[in-house]
């Protein structure tokens, strides 16, 4: 398998979970409702979409803004938001809230996961390893 299409597959994978997780803690009683079926249905359907128009946008000039982890969290929540809003209606009471909603809150898990998980997450094994005491990060 080439570079580009390993790059594509590791950027599939990410960008299914962002929107995922998003969709889950959006959507009203998620948490209460979590082992639902039809919640887990909404939010897998508004991952894959999000997903497959995340590789999809690596064919344009567009996957430029990947590069940068602000101009990949803006494509994660704006394609989250389409997502969204592709999968189901709103559960809230104005229409547009819940997809603006989800889209923010994936777009933040994107830099979170960019600020945490960058170069094999050392920042976290350099937290992990001030917790244990060690004096050394690997």
């Amino acid at each position: 398998m080439s570079i580009d299409w390993k790059r594509r597959v590791t950027l599939f994978v990410q960008r299914f979970w962002q929107p995922t997780s998003a969709c889950m803690t959006c959507m009203p009683g998620s948490w209460g409702n979590i082992s639902s079926v039809a919640h887990w249905s909404i939010a897998l359907h508004t991952g894959l979409f999000t997903g497959l128009i995340a590789v999809l946008l690596t064919f344009t000039p567009a996957a430029k803004l990947y590069t940068n982890r602000y101009g990949n969290a803006l494509i994660v929540g704006g394609l989250t938001m389409v997502g969204d809003v592709y999968s189901h209606a709103s559960h809230y009471r104005i229409p547009w809230v819940e997809h603006v909603l989800t889209g923010t809150v994936s777009g933040l898990f994107a830099l979170a996961a960019s600020f945490l998980l960058e170069d094999r997450a050392r920042r976290l094994r350099a937290l992990w390893t001030r917790l244990l005491g060690r004096s050394r990060v690997v």
